[in-house]
């Protein structure tokens, strides 16, 4: 039997268009992570030392193990969990591989909290109420603190849902082609109003001038992660996706045009905080404190800044929205794969269990003691960790370790020439595997420099 000629097991030929595969797959890797996260560690790690360390990092790994993950997915045509076993490995891989179906789910349970917040805050720019109290921290954990977030998880939910339950090329490719386009304006638009703020080139300085001295084994090791992380790997996503790609598609070239689309996104994030945090002195903190608690304020003082702070929660919202659905999608055809069941079922089903798991998540921000304050973290923030730093690289370990050493026909499915496909092994089995198990040691904490 050829398995790269089966189709998917949900025994509907539904595929996705080329540019609808690569629009999905940014789609995937246009997360939040690049907007809050990546500023800030870019800042803290010698501005464009690290941008291109991070560059080398998307080459070295990032790049050859998206194209394993694509390849593996259209050569099994199956689940995230299923496709090792049926492009050829052994069964313990269909064990290890369901590590990128629990990964993901877990991480659509606190991520449409997220995407909520982003949803909530957008109508509150662009209404001006927002900016009726400048007191913008109590703001915030005023509203996380609450029941409220539960009730924007929920639309969230359903529109993530609707999206999904509309099936590959009439949900998940139509969404992407409406969303991304109207993500790039935006991107531009803001970064255009960012850099012609006062005092915006400071900003622009700080993140395009390389500061050699402050590179080192650390931020090595965060940059070959974020690589890693923005790319969706280890997510289970693109293996899911690569099962709907049509065998004719290059994979290399997709490969490309993801790996682009995902620098370009990281490079535009910075060119919008920087000079924006720089313009209005604001702490170039991570994570929600900078969007939903510093940058508000910087949207107070500019002009006409409920609406650009309105454009820029809906361009959250965009970036949270297209990852969700793609994270959704995992689970789903997981679950249509084992049990034989619909895409409606099986979005149902899905559904209400995210719901469920994430509650505690939505809780855990002060209205739920017991969830608050667990070791250190609340409930949400030990989701996180254990899903990004561990569950995801160890995914990612086992994709390189399958593709380098056990899988036989990875050049045919790859659509590789005979010259490339030896320097794609070499990095798949010498080079990848050694830089995801320090990535895997770092992010868990074992070790640090």
């Amino acid at each position: 039997m050829n398995l790269s000629k089966s189709k998917p097991s949900s025994g509907r030929n539904d595929r996705f268009s080329s540019i609808g595969f690569i629009l999905a797959a940014i789609g995937s890797s246009v997360g939040l992570g690049n907007m809050w996260k990546f500023p800030y560690i870019t800042g803290a790690n010698g501005g464009a030392a690290f941008f291109l360390l991070f560059i080398i990092c998307l080459i070295l790994v990032g790049l050859p193990l998206l194209l394993a993950e694509l390849a593996i997915g259209r050569a099994g045509r199956g689940s995230a969990a299923t496709s090792f076993v049926k492009a050829g490995g052994a069964r313990i891989f269909g064990k290890l591989g369901f590590l990128q179906v629990l990964a993901p789910f877990l991480i659509l349970t606190f991520y449409v909290i997220v995407a909520g917040w982003t949803l909530h805050y957008a109508v509150l720019s662009f209404s001006g109420t927002l900016y009726d109290n400048t007191d913008f921290s109590g703001q915030f954990n005023t509203f996380v603190g609450g029941y409220l977030p539960i009730i924007w998880q929920v639309i969230a939910i359903l529109i993530t849902s609707f999206v999904v339950a509309k099936g590959i090329s009439g949900g998940i490719e139509r969404f992407n082609k409406v969303l991304i386009p109207g993500l790039v304006i935006l991107l531009i638009v803001l970064m255009i109003r960012a850099v012609t703020l006062p005092g915006a080139g400071e900003g622009v300085s700080f993140f395009l001038n390389p500061d050699f001295s402050k590179l080192s084994p650390e931020a090595a090791l965060v940059a070959l992660g974020h690589a890693f992380f923005s790319l969706s790997l280890g997510m289970g996503i693109l293996l899911t996706y690569g099962a709907y790609v049509d065998k004719r598609q290059s994979l290399g070239s997709a490969t490309l045009a993801i790996g682009a689309g995902d620098l370009i996104y990281a490079l535009i994030a910075g060119l919008i905080i920087f000079p924006t945090i720089f313009s209005f002195g604001i702490e170039s903190d991570a994570g929600p404190s900078l969007v939903f608690m510093a940058l508000p304020a910087a949207f107070s003082a500019m002009p006409l800044g409920a609406f650009f702070g309105g454009l820029f929660f809906v361009l959250l919202a965009i970036a949270a929205l297209t990852s969700s659905v793609s994270l959704f999608e995992v689970p789903v055809t997981y679950v249509m794969d084992r049990f034989g069941w619909g895409r409606g079922r099986s979005v149902l089903v899905i559904s209400v269990l995210v719901l469920l798991v994430g509650i505690p998540s939505a809780l855990s921000f002060g209205i739920a003691p017991a969830l608050t304050s667990m070791g250190g973290k609340n409930f949400f923030d030990w989701l996180d960790f254990i899903t990004s730093n561990i569950l995801l690289p160890l995914g990612g370990l086992i994709t390189t370790i399958f593709a380098g050493y056990f899988w036989k026909t990875a050049a045919e499915a790859a659509g590789l020439s005979t010259r490339w496909f030896k320097i794609w092994l070499f990095m798949l089995r010498y080079v990848a595997p050694i830089l995801m198990l320090l990535v895997l040691l770092h992010t868990s904490g074992l070790i640090s420099f």
